[in-house]
């Protein structure tokens, strides 16, 4: 199942202007809020997807019935980018575990190439777990599958959630074809071209750089 929120109209689209627009972005502290804002807006519409159960809940003056969710998840984030988005994702899933993942591009040199290198992990558990993987772009969809399969190690989820503001298409296949079929995918907009280098088109530049500033 892939979720794009760009298909409807909603306020969502003035997050995703705002994240591209080069004369906005010159503000990291919006560029920040408005990755965290949309994480909101996702978590809100993964978490309709959870399981829950009835209870009661005991009020000064009487008894309601509500539902409440069965299993909190494991928020799983690629550094740094994904922190505001993993944020936005933990205002809402405020009791969930997290995870991180230390992943980047190793560019080989003399060559647009990279191969994926995952230095760092730190995560709980993820046996039987729901696993929320958070990365703001998802360009050739290739960290994302490395980083999962490296979180195995840990355990096999019962359920797996991919959240990104915005996808490629190609990284967007990628992801289809190489995560577990019953996979769902959350993304703010899909756009249709990528760069040599691997960057998204028309997508926003380096989130990474624009949230924290720009890395030697």
């Amino acid at each position: 199942m892939v979720v794009q929120l760009a298909n409807e109209r909603s306020v969502v689209n003035q997050f995703l202007a705002e994240l591209r627009d080069g004369s906005i972005q010159k503000d990291p502290m919006r560029f920040r809020r408005n990755l965290e804002r949309i994480g909101e807006v996702l978590a809100y519409e993964l978490s309709k997807t959870l399981d829950y159960q009835e209870q009661e809940v005991t009020s000064p003056l009487g008894v309601a019935h509500t539902f409440l969710p069965v299993d909190q998840p494991v928020l799983a984030t690629i550094l740094r980018a994904g922190l505001p988005l993993h944020q936005g994702m933990l205002n809402y899933f405020d009791r969930a575990d997290s995870a991180f993942v230390s992943a980047y591009r190793k560019h080989r040199k003399g060559e647009d190439g990279f191969d994926i290198e995952v230095e760092y992990m730190s995560s709980p558990s993820l046996e039987d777990r729901v696993l929320v993987l958070c990365d703001p772009m998802l360009a050739t969809g290739r960290s994302m599958v490395l980083v999962y399969k490296a979180l195995l190690r840990l355990g096999k989820p019962k359920a797996v959630h991919i959240v990104s503001v915005i996808a490629s298409s190609e990284g967007l296949e990628y992801v289809k074809s190489h995560m577990p079929p019953n996979t769902r995918i959350w993304l703010g907009a899909v756009d249709e071209e990528m760069t040599a280098q691997a960057y998204i088109v028309p997508g926003l530049g380096d989130a990474g750089d624009l949230a924290y500033g720009v890395k030697l």
